[in-house]
């Protein structure tokens, strides 16, 4: 008696038979590259996540400043940021305005900001007398100088979903020139000073008890140096601090009224379209 496998006769001619099992003879073959797969897939969703943590806990993104943005990579950027959840679009550009209206009106930020329409497209356009930058629905930011420096993480932070843009105050605007201060800080430069008079007194007094009363010793002598040496040098910190402060001040009175006094944009400012206000029809 024949105790082999039985096939199946084809019913055809021509046509191959088939085992009983059903099952292609290369599955084992097609298995194994689909494991691979499988495997490296899994592989990247492990160092992508470790990278992730690793950026997480290295930036800090509730205070993400230019710097931050420098000296990240491309690699930590892709792992930090999922492009499948940013936010892009006339949501984006509301967000990033707001944003920048916020940060001049705290003056972190330098410049005039413009919402533009130029090739049927509407863009956010922030610039000053030193350089600009450019904002597309999108989330491409281009420009130069420190104004773009200073745009491209906000830009970041506004197209994270998890980012809260806060609401700008209704005179955000640059301020005018007439109105800002002399210098800042008068309430410590007071305190330095009176700190500086005393150790003044107490070396004046130290130097003529030796002097009127002939007390030995170079002991209180060489305090009394001491304290008239540190008077001197704190008026002097002083004197140079507010030195400092009003040619800061005098500066930025300066630049801004180069921005005022511009009757249109700066020639380096490659944007021709036009502003686009409340009053504007958008559709």
């Amino acid at each position: 008696m024949d105790d082999s496998p039985t096939r199946s006769e084809p019913d055809t001619p021509g046509e191959e038979p088939q085992t009983t099992s059903g099952e292609p003879q290369n599955a084992g073959e097609e298995s194994d590259g689909r494991d691979g797969d499988i495997n490296e897939m899994d592989e990247d969703a492990v160092d992508l996540d470790a990278l992730r943590e690793q950026v997480n806990a290295e930036y800090d993104f509730d205070d993400f400043g230019p710097e931050d943005m420098a000296r990240m990579s491309a690699e930590e950027w892709d792992a930090a940021f999922d492009p499948d959840t940013w936010i892009t679009g006339a949501r984006l550009l509301e967000r990033v305005e707001a944003e920048l209206k916020s940060r001049i009106a705290r003056r972190e930020v330098f410049g005039l900001l413009e919402r533009v329409r130029e090739d049927g497209e509407e863009r956010i356009v922030v610039y000053s007398d030193e350089g600009y930058a450019i904002i597309r629905p999108s989330g491409e930011v281009s420009g130069r100088g420190t104004v773009l420096r200073d745009v491209e993480p906000i830009v970041a932070l506004a197209a994270m979903e998890s980012y809260e843009v806060p609401e700008p105050p209704e005179d955000w605007s640059l301020p005018h020139p007439d109105t800002v201060p002399e210098g800042t800080g008068e309430f410590g430069n007071l305190m330095i000073q009176v700190v500086a008079a005393i150790q003044l007194i107490a070396g004046v007094v130290l130097i003529g008890a030796r002097v009127l009363f002939g007390l030995g010793g170079i002991i209180a002598p060489a305090i009394g140096l001491l304290f008239l040496f540190v008077g001197v040098f704190l008026f002097a910190m002083v004197a140079n601090a507010r030195l400092s402060d009003r040619f800061r001040s005098e500066e930025y009175r300066n630049r801004l009224r180069a921005l005022r006094e511009a009757e249109e944009r700066p020639d380096f400012v490659p944007v021709d379209g036009e502003v686009v206000t409340d009053d504007t029809d958008t559709d």
